[in-house]
């Protein structure tokens, strides 16, 4: 991936110019432009969807505990969490922001394809197969976890190899992967299903869970002292946007995934050839 979005930034800035975005092909839409606001005319269903996409990005915590229970060494999870934020900080302000730079309001989701010439596009999608192929393995994984160890809670069958507990973890699996092409089929827009991800799931694990997990962990004595108050105050603020992601955010979601249907978007399900 780290390769991609390289490629991808070297592309976006000695092509001559982007492909095309959501308003058509260049330079229909005028020339590439930056800016730091939404521009006028800018729909709501367009800025929460944006909004969602960099959300979607920002919401890996379900994923930490999973991480924890399988490290050597659990007392240095607070390192490996620091390294990872120092990272992530890098990886989704810095390449963003160029590629925006050259490619403005051309920019789709991913911004891949915008990319002007073919053979660049080619060149920084292949890149991006195998580590989306390893991101998928991955949330399959601590999914069928969670689910697995609900069913199986209990049993010995959860933690010894036996014929029932590997079936039992096929058919868990088999399912998550079923229900992921589903959707990966029925949603044409890769940003569309991102915005449809924050709102129905991060906007849970992402905010509402931790605001209240600080209240089971804290009830009682959530304005002992001044630091403890300004928490509780913060938790507060993170369930409302918890909340204001699930609500409005969701309604954006799914308007925009009708509004693709009513343009020109190609039926769910087809066998129509969609390779660059």
């Amino acid at each position: 991936m780290g390769m991609a979005i390289l490629l991808f930034l070297i592309f976006a800035g000695i092509e001559p110019a982007p492909l095309y975005g959501y308003n058509g092909d260049y330079p229909t839409d005028g020339e590439v432009r930056t800016y730091a606001a939404p521009l006028p005319g800018t729909t709501w269903v367009a800025c929460m969807n944006a909004v969602l996409n960099i959300t979607f990005l920002w919401v890996p915590q379900i994923l930490f505990p999973t991480f924890i229970s399988e490290m050597e060494k659990p007392q240095d999870f607070p390192k490996s969490l620091a390294v990872l934020a120092v990272v992530s900080c890098f990886l989704f302000i810095i390449p963003p922001a160029i590629g925006f730079r050259y490619l403005g309001q051309y920019s789709t989701a991913p911004a891949f394809g915008s990319l002007g010439v073919v053979a660049y596009k080619k060149a920084s999608f292949a890149f991006v197969i195998v580590p989306t192929l390893v991101i998928g393995v991955i949330y399959a994984n601590v999914s069928a976890k969670f689910i697995y160890f609900r069913i199986m809670r209990g049993s010995h069958h959860a933690h010894s190899n036996t014929i029932f507990g590997w079936a039992m973890w096929i058919v868990v699996m088999a399912v998550i992967w079923v229900i992921a092409f589903i959707f990966a089929e029925v949603i044409p827009s890769m940003g569309d299903f991102l915005s449809l991800l924050g709102a129905a799931f991060d906007s849970f694990f992402g905010f509402i869970f931790f605001a209240v997990a600080y209240w089971q962990l804290y009830q009682g004595k959530l304005f002992a002292g001044t630091g403890r108050s300004i928490m509780t105050v913060v938790h507060v603020l993170v369930m409302i946007i918890g909340l204001f992601l699930l609500g409005p955010g969701l309604y954006a979601a799914v308007k925009a995934i009708m509004a693709d249907y009513a343009g020109s978007t190609t039926p769910a399900f087809t066998c129509k050839n969609m390779s660059i």
